[in-house]
């Protein structure tokens, strides 16, 4: 058995699994965490619980500290230099006419990283661009291409049905959505009424197929 806690980090975003070590955590408790893109604060989301260790996907780390008064200024100050920096990204890539689009962009918590988000159809040659960001932000650059789908969770919006939608609200996962559970469904199966923002079949879909 192994004792974890999970960790979020965006509304409604998946979560992971992190070992508590020394700490007493509770539901709502902001911790620093070391991540693949670096530092970074989460939100405890599941409490301690011990789980089978063939439940692991990975090696566990180990929660560094709960966050302090000084790492939620710091997160709080990386919120908006992110805003800020968001509209030089898309110019820096309008310049260059390259074929992707820019859907967000975060500071690490130390802010020695900018992390870029963008969609695209193909590869992309990133060469020149990278230069051009790095001499703009003076800090480290990563680009990381992500699907149709994670781009709508980033971005947001409201659905065919009215409401936001359901990526952005609640669904912490993506559930595989199937032409064929639109058929048993005798849902009308043109794209406008099938598919969502994303351009995917909507995940609501899969809501009452089973029934």
């Amino acid at each position: 058995m192994a004792r974890v806690v999970g960790i979020g980090f965006k509304d409604a975003g998946k979560i992971y699994w992190f070992n508590p070590g020394e700490f007493k955590l509770s539901f709502g408790d902001f911790v620093v965490v070391e991540t693949v893109r670096g530092k970074e604060i989460g939100k405890v989301i599941d409490e301690t619980q011990d789980v089978d260790d063939n439940q692991l996907e990975h090696e566990l780390k180990t929660i560094i500290r709960k966050a302090n008064e000084k790492d939620l200024e710091q997160y709080k100050a990386n919120e908006l230099r992110s805003l800020e920096s968001f509209p030089l990204i898309k110019q820096i890539v309008a310049h260059h006419g390259l074929d992707m689009k820019i859907v967000n962009c975060e500071y690490t918590l130390d802010a020695s990283k900018l992390l870029i988000y963008y969609t695209s159809e193909g590869r992309v040659d990133f060469r020149e661009i990278l230069k051009d960001f790095a001499a703009e932000f003076k800090v480290r650059i990563e680009l990381r291409q992500i699907g149709q789908r994670e781009g709508a969770k980033m971005l947001g919006g409201i659905g065919t049905c009215g409401r936001e939608i359901c990526c952005k609200k609640h669904l912490r996962e993506f559930e595989l959505i199937t032409m064929k559970m639109a058929k048993d469904q005798a849902m009308a199966l043109t794209a406008n009424k099938i598919t969502g923002l994303c351009g995917k079949l909507m995940c609501c879909i899969g809501y009452e197929n089973d029934f």
